[in-house]
């Protein structure tokens, strides 16, 4: 009976998402960008929505990029998505269930059980981006976003509404700055199937934040409501589903599509503010992603850039110009 109820439960959500509308407002950019929310199926904290943030080029295209922004994080990226429609790319960004635009008062930010809860926000623009025209689409995670993308292109093998997937400095790792050991983490994930709410504080370097917001040492303005200098704590549940995520990976993702997976060429640790922050990567340790790549089974390219940072397209601009390069290189070839 519960197999039945299951099925059913299943199929009327594949068939609203299939069904999901995009009516579009003047999005908080302004700058002819558009956003339409979509209201998803309630979760275990209640009422669930995505934002769809979308720009279209100034000439018909029948090609798009979607691009899933990371932990701590929304998409703000104006001159990433300027720079995908100069070359031809309708630009559309999911602002991910309980992330920036997608944020309602009853949920705790970021709150996440198993990361395959994304899967129907990344479903319902896909369908959209579609439904609007668009043949060909490449998708791209930053960070999270990185996993994300990975974890949903293997679930939906053999029915890819994509083409090829650019991962910006996925989060193929679990390295944060927390104190946490090896011998603590097998603990914490266990207690998170009874007590998924225990917060933990992840311990993210805030020297990364003042790197990059104008009102500090950076060079980029957005919302630090949606994007704090210092992520809030998380609970033991997205610990547990981000190891979960991990360790599928660890144990080969099946991705039939071409897969650009780029990373920054140095890791950092600082403590103490120093430039070096502009050259490097303060939140995860870029051999390991490097190495945690290969666990994917498919065509895949891996690429280091030296002197950029996490987010590679807020790196100083002569490196976010080698990053903007390689990409669409890589994207002439891959999505035709």
């Amino acid at each position: 009976m519960k197999t039945i109820v299951s099925c059913i439960l299943l199929i009327w959500i594949c068939t609203c998402t299939a069904r999901a509308q995009a009516t579009y407002f003047t999005d908080i950019l302004g700058k002819g960008f558009k956003q339409a929310t979509i209201v998803q199926p309630a979760d275990y904290e209640g009422s669930v929505t995505c934002t769809i943030v979308r720009k279209t080029t100034t000439e018909k295209s029948s090609k798009a990029v979607l691009y899933v922004h990371g932990f701590n994080d929304y998409f703000f990226q104006e001159e990433m998505a300027e720079r995908f429609l100069n070359e031809g790319y309708n630009f559309y960004a999911v602002d991910l269930r309980k992330y920036g635009r997608s944020w309602l008062g009853h949920q705790k930010f970021n709150n996440v059980r198993d990361l395959s809860e994304y899967f129907a926000d990344i479903d319902t623009t896909l369908n959209i981006i579609h439904q609007e025209g668009n043949a060909k689409v490449l998708l791209m995670g930053h960070s999270l976003g990185g996993l994300i993308v990975s974890m949903y292109a293997d679930a939906r093998s053999g029915k890819e509404r994509f083409d090829a997937i650019l991962l910006n400095s996925p989060m193929f790792d679990l390295t944060f700055k927390s104190g946490l050991k090896k011998t603590a983490l097998p603990l914490m994930i266990k207690r998170a199937e009874k007590h998924p709410e225990t917060l933990i504080d992840l311990g993210l370097n805030p020297l990364y934040g003042e790197s990059l917001h104008k009102d500090y040492r950076g060079e980029w303005s957005y919302s630090l409501g949606f994007k704090p200098l210092i992520a809030p704590p998380v609970n033991f549940g997205w610990l547990r589903a981000v190891n979960m995520g991990q360790e599928k990976l660890s144990q080969g993702l099946q991705i039939n599509k071409p897969v650009l997976v780029l990373h920054a060429a140095k890791s950092i640790d600082e403590k103490k503010w120093t430039d070096a922050m502009f050259s490097a990567d303060a939140i995860l340790n870029v051999s390991e992603v490097a190495r945690q790549a290969q666990n994917i089974v498919g065509q895949y390219s891996i690429q280091a850039v030296p002197g950029g940072m996490h987010d590679l397209v807020l790196s100083k601009k002569p490196v976010r110009e080698e990053v903007y390069s390689t990409i669409f290189n890589w994207a002439k070839r891959m999505v035709k």
